[in-house]
C-alpha cells in the first residue's frame, strides 16, 4: 500500500475528528456534574456526614443537609481536599451551601460549589463548576 499526501491528510482529518469529539463529550459530561444555571443557596443543619470511597465519580465527603422541608445529599468533594482546607463537618453543624441541583436518573443530586460554616468558607469549585483540586482541568469530582 502506498502512503501518499492524500492518505496522510485523510488520516490526520480522521484523528482530529475523533479528538474533537472526545473533547466535546468531555465538556458535556462536566456540565452534567455542575451546571451554573441551576445554582441555588441552601441553609440547614448537617444531619449526617458520610465518607464515600472507591473509584466512583461521587466519592469523597457527603453531607445530608436537613432544611426546613427537605433533606439533601450534598456532594462536597474529595475528603483529602476538605481536610487540607481545614474543614471538618459534624452532625448538628449549621451550614449554608451554594450548589448546583441536577436531575440524574430521576434522583435529585446536589453538588456543592461553596460551603459556609460560621465565618469559615470552603470554596470547592469556581463559578463554572471546575473543581479547585483539579488545577483547572475539567474533572468531574
Amino acid at each position: 500500500m502506498t502512503f501518499n499526501r492524500k492518505s496522510a491528510f485523510i488520516v490526520i482529518a480522521l484523528l482530529l475528528g475523533v479528538v474533537g469529539s472526545v473533547l466535546s463529550q468531555s465538556a458535556r459530561n462536566t456540565q452534567q456534574f455542575y451546571d451554573p444555571s441551576t445554582e441555588v443557596t441552601l441553609k440547614g443543619k448537617v444531619a449526617r456526614v458520610t465518607e464515600v470511597s472507591g473509584r466512583r465519580v461521587w466519592n469523597g465527603t457527603h453531607l445530608t443537609l436537613q432544611t426546613d422541608n427537605h433533606a439533601y445529599d450534598v456532594h462536597v468533594g474529595p475528603s483529602s481536599y476538605v481536610s487540607k482546607s481545614g474543614f471538618k463537618f459534624s452532625a448538628g453543624d449549621q451550614i449554608e451551601v451554594i450548589d448546583s441541583k441536577l436531575q440524574n436518573s430521576s434522583v435529585e443530586t446536589i453538588v456543592a460549589r461553596q460551603v459556609k460554616k460560621g465565618e469559615k468558607v470552603l470554596t470547592l469549585r469556581d463559578s463554572q463548576g471546575i473543581p479547585k483540586w483539579s488545577r483547572g482541568r475539567r474533572r468531574y469530582y
